[in-house]
């Protein structure tokens, strides 16, 4: 309940107000058996037309008043249920957006986007359930029961004996739906998952042909969600009958005990249709409750999932929010690391290098060497297990991650672009940016000539993940955005594969431009390592060089080996 007490605080006088309703509805149903009794004993019995009227008259204000304070809690209850449920999707995606990497390798993206539509729709329908439902057949049940033991006590022995057994229906008709609803929504989280990344590799499903294994992968995902939620329904498909035979006998054997009751004259025949009218909203009531236990069973799956959201570890802040540095020296001291939940060997191995302020580094390497962990470790992404970062002589765990990122831009290996325009995702990283600012840093990335070729030319619609641009241009507009945040430190993860060997010696003239800029090249072509100022050759997580592109020809077995294959057996 933690979790969600401050949004019951929130909204704490119209759920109180909604409850104030349902009490008072409830107590509105419980008056019109006593009344109907006292019309046919009274009225009825003694062909009193004003005792009929009387009494008729009382039951149709009753019912008037129930019928008010039934719409009032249900306007209340949507409107709280659906704040609620607001107030929780936002902040999942608050919690989403803070999640350490860590935390976000641990939960699949099908299964957040389930946690947020799903869970959360799950949670929102029990909320309004509690207080259009959960309170007022508590209180029509137990009212209920009292009347009707007041009304004959006799009679009431058979109705205990329903009640129980109902009780006892009930509790295990729960045993058994948990587990199955939990694994309802593991289930979709499949399905969200299968079909989202047949959505992001679509173009490559299409080009290797994979349609049918791509069909039955959904679909062994689709049947396993069918059999589970069929698994789930027959729990309810099977023991709702029951309570309702449970309730039906107990209603035919107070008919049966009350014609004998009767026919002694201990019992007049308004009691007995008043306990048979308690005896049917007490059957409504159970049912009533066996639905809220049965979407209790739901939401209680679907609160677990959305706690481990909600309590999932958070990315690093240590402080107040600092002001940003003027340089962006960058040290590595024998730092080692391993991926948490991988293999256990490390990506880094006593790794100890230092870029100056303005110097250009690059880091080359065989594939699997630890460069782009290297990027990782700068921002923070995940902390070295031993060792330590720095920036400007400042470890970065002492430092708040927001002040480290604003300090360090990044154009990661994989060009991520937002629907909106061209413009937009370029300054989506220095949204004070002015226009002129914009454009200069799409001329350095040496993307300004296609922009203009455009339909709209910086206002020219994206679509989502830049699916209208080519990869080489997603990959300048990427390292336009990088330039354009304007931060000290700037990391190339590998961000020009796609270019031709012409436009990325454009672009690297571009980046000179940047004056005072620190610049970390991480790259896989020699002929972007020899431009740099220093070269970092990693080999298998450890240091194999760090000098020049002469120095490392001379001294670097690994940089030699990646020169000859690329240049000098060309030579």
């Amino acid at each position: 309940m933690g979790i969600y007490k401050r949004y019951f605080d929130k909204y704490k006088w119209m759920f109180l107000t909604a409850i104030s309703c349902v009490f008072f509805e409830g107590i509105c149903d419980l008056l019109q058996p006593t009344i109907m009794a006292q019309i046919i004993d009274q009225g009825v019995k003694n062909s009193s037309l004003d005792t009929v009227i009387r009494f008729g008259l009382l039951m149709l204000l009753v019912t008037a008043l129930g019928a008010c304070f039934a719409a009032a809690r249900s306007i209340l209850a949507s409107r709280v249920s659906q704040s609620f449920g607001a107030d929780l999707r936002h902040d999942l995606f608050a919690k989403i957006m803070r999640f350490s990497e860590a935390g976000a390798d641990k939960i699949e993206s099908g299964s957040l986007i389930t946690r947020m539509t799903n869970d959360t729709s799950q949670i929102t329908q029990f909320v309004n359930g509690i207080m259009r439902i959960f309170f007022k057949a508590p209180v029509t049940c137990i009212g209920s029961i009292i009347l009707a033991v007041i009304l004959s006590p006799e009679l009431s022995l058979v109705m205990f004996a329903a009640v129980c057994l109902v009780a006892v229906f009930i509790v295990i008709s729960m045993k058994m739906s948990y587990s199955r609803f939990a694994k309802v929504q593991y289930a979709i989280d499949r399905v969200n998952t299968v079909v989202q990344e047949y959505l992001l590799g679509i173009r490559l499903v299409k080009a290797f042909g994979r349609y049918e294994e791509e069909e039955a992968k959904f679909d062994e995902a689709n049947t396993d969600l069918l059999k589970k939620g069929v698994s789930s329904q027959l729990v309810i498909a099977c023991f709702s009958p029951l309570i309702s035979l449970a309730v039906s006998l107990g209603i035919a054997a107070i008919l049966y005990l009350g014609s004998i009751l009767f026919g002694r004259g201990e019992i007049e025949v308004g009691r007995i249709a008043a306990f048979i009218n308690y005896m049917a909203q007490i059957l409504s009531s159970l049912i009533m409750i066996t639905n809220i236990f049965n979407t209790f069973v739901r939401t209680k799956a679907s609160d677990e999932r959305i706690r481990e959201v909600l309590e999932s570890e958070e990315d690093f802040t240590c402080m107040e929010k600092e002001a940003g540095y003027e340089s962006g020296e960058i040290s590595f001291h024998d730092v080692t690391f391993a991926y948490p939940g991988g293999s256990g060997m490390p990506a880094i191995k006593n790794l100890t290098f230092h870029v100056g302020r303005g110097e250009t580094l690059a880091i080359i390497g065989p594939t699997g060497s630890g460069k782009s962990t290297v990027a990782l470790l700068c921002l923070r992404f995940y902390d070295a297990a031993e060792g330590k970062v720095c920036l400007n002589g400042t470890d970065i765990r002492q430092m708040d991650c927001r002040t480290l990122r604003e300090n360090i831009s990044i154009a990661p290996q994989k060009s991520m672009l937002f629907t909106g325009t061209v413009f937009e995702n370029i300054a989506w990283g220095n949204p004070d940016a002015m226009e002129e600012e914009i454009r200069q840093a799409a001329r350095a990335a040496q993307a300004d000539e296609f922009i203009r070729k455009m339909p709209d030319q910086y206002e020219s619609i994206l679509g989502q993940g830049g699916v209208n641009l080519s990869g080489g241009q997603k990959q300048r507009i990427s390292i336009a955005r990088a330039l354009a945040k304007k931060a000290p430190v700037l990391i190339l993860d590998d961000c020009t594969s796609a270019l031709d060997a012409v436009t990325e010696a454009k672009v690297r003239q571009g980046l000179r431009a940047a004056d005072g800029k620190t610049v970390i090249m991480i790259t896989q072509r020699i002929g972007t390592a020899m431009a740099a100022d220093r070269i970092l050759v990693l080999d298998n997580g450890e240091k194999a060089g760090f000098g020049s592109h002469d120095e490392l020809l001379a001294s670097c077995e690994v940089y030699r080996g990646i020169f000859d294959s690329q240049i000098g057996m060309e030579g």
